[in-house]
């Protein structure tokens, strides 16, 4: 049999100014249930994330705090790592864009764009938003700022830097932007399109030195660094080992299949510049790019100043792995903004794991514990619901989570119809067949968990294969 695709998945990396946000928290989520899938389904997989940490807002936050930048961006990658062990992430790689080795892979893009023509010098005055580091068109202000940070004023810069032609591939990139499988949601994808038609203009990629001095050096000139997205970009190559273009890097970027996950701000970073870069470069574009809603809270953006941030730390403190895990994938949207507070969660959690998914497992096992001679056969391997495959290969979270809980819902109602624990006192035989029944189909939500809920498609399967009533999955909350 043919060995199938090797899977590439990579989330954005976060921007060290900050302590992990839910927001970032429900990417990573998203990534490891793909990776785990895809792997379920014999794929090869490489999955890397980690964080960015060149900048002027990383800069300007050490100098305020009065640490090196080193010591502050080594601070805050150790609590994104942190989220590997508090979110049971199965990532391949935790990448840092102050790495030697992701360093030199990115002067080595510059230095192959610029060997393509696509790298000049010229002087340019401009608006420049801090909070996205960059330069902004007239086209793209909205009430004078940027629409991603309409809070922070625009500042006019006037420098000499370098520049990426990016206008130069417009029509690569129409015709990329065209394949439906290059970006989803559709929407998306024709946003990404329709501003590519409209016209791109060339892209500052340097900042001179003595004005913003923690970037990756610009190669042959040590007057300039790298602007900072041209440099962390360029990490979902440098990952894989590139410049070097055999081992992982044509395993899983050339041979294989590659999918990103980002937030929908990024879409112009990801799906425009990025992919220019790659043409550049002389590397295959991404193939397709997934692009999740932001998570607001009472109906507001989450900040510190109204006090409505959501840590995911703290969600795992209040609700263990799993039920963060399920929080995130299931109730909210996989592309369009959702809500979520301390109070609704509370309730998700309460209603479909203590007393949904918790209180089934627990009841069908105390009865098999006490009613079965003994473990029922390992059900063998089947296939799994079509529909909920199709769920998880159209990135659909909440899809997916919907159908496990259809099953263990249709499993109440059987109980609730057919009372086991009194039909077996009524006739053992058969009560002990329909009791085995239950915990053959307890058995098969349990494999639909394993990409969602790891710990509890291990321990719900233990308790299977012991014939034991488990320990409470999820302990009710206290008042």
């Amino acid at each position: 049999m043919e060995a199938k695709k090797a899977k590439y998945i990579t989330t954005t990396l976060p921007y060290v100014n900050a302590d992990p946000h839910i927001g970032f928290a429900l990417e990573v989520i998203q990534a490891d249930t793909l990776a785990r899938y895809y792997r379920l389904m014999g794929h090869e997989v490489f999955f890397n994330t980690g964080t960015d940490e060149h900048g002027q807002k990383i800069a300007q936050k050490a100098d305020e705090k009065g640490e090196s930048r080193q010591a502050y961006v080594d601070h805050y990658a150790t609590e994104f790592n942190r989220l590997k062990e508090a979110l049971n992430l199965s990532y391949n790689n935790f990448i840092r864009t102050t790495d030697d080795s992701h360093k030199a892979a990115a002067q080595e893009i510059w230095r192959r764009c610029e060997a393509n023509g696509d790298i000049y010098k010229k002087s340019f005055k401009g608006l420049y938003c801090v909070g996205d580091e960059m330069f902004l068109r007239e086209s793209d202000l909205v009430e004078g700022r940027c629409p991603n940070h309409p809070n922070m004023e625009p500042i006019e810069l006037e420098e000499e830097n370098y520049f990426f032609r990016l206008s130069k591939y417009q029509d690569a990139l129409i015709e990329l932007l065209s394949k439906e499988s290059s970006v989803t949601p559709e929407w998306h994808r024709q946003w990404a399109l329709e501003f590519v038609k409209g016209g791109l203009e060339d892209l500052s990629i340097s900042r001179q030195k003595d004005r913003m001095d923690w970037g990756v050096p610009v190669p042959g000139d040590d007057n300039h660094v790298m602007y900072v997205w041209f440099d962390a970009l360029t990490n979902y190559i440098s990952t894989l080992g590139w410049p070097n273009e055999a081992g992982d890097f044509k395993k899983f970027w050339v041979e294989g299949e590659t999918l990103q996950l980002a937030g929908k701000d990024q879409v112009r970073f990801q799906s425009i510049i990025f992919q220019a870069m790659l043409f550049s470069a002389g590397i295959k574009p991404t193939d397709t790019i997934y692009y999740h809603g932001f998570i607001n809270s009472g109906g507001q953006k989450m900040s510190k100043s109204l006090g409505n941030v959501i840590s995911p730390q703290e969600m795992v403190a209040r609700y263990g792995t799993d039920a963060t895990r399920y929080i995130l994938l299931r109730h909210v949207h996989p592309f369009d903004d959702s809500d979520l507070t301390w109070e609704k969660m509370d309730e998700y959690y309460t209603a479909n794991l203590v007393n949904g998914l918790g209180n089934l497992v627990a009841r069908v096992m105390k009865m098999a514990e006490t009613h079965l001679d003994g473990p029922i056969e390992k059900p063998t391997v089947a296939d799994f619901d079509l529909a909920f495959l199709l769920a998880l290969d159209q990135y659909n979270f909440q899809g997916a989570c919907d159908i496990i809980w259809k099953k263990v819902g249709d499993l109440d109602e059987r109980i609730t119809a057919t009372e086991p624990f009194k039909f077996v006192k009524e006739d053992k035989e058969a009560g002990k067949k329909l009791i085995a029944e239950l915990v053959h189909d307890v058995y098969i939500v349990s494999r639909l968990l394993f990409p969602i809920m790891p710990e509890a498609n291990i321990k719900i399967k233990e308790a299977v294969l012991q014939n034991k009533k488990p320990d409470n999955l999820f302990p009710r909350l206290e008042a």
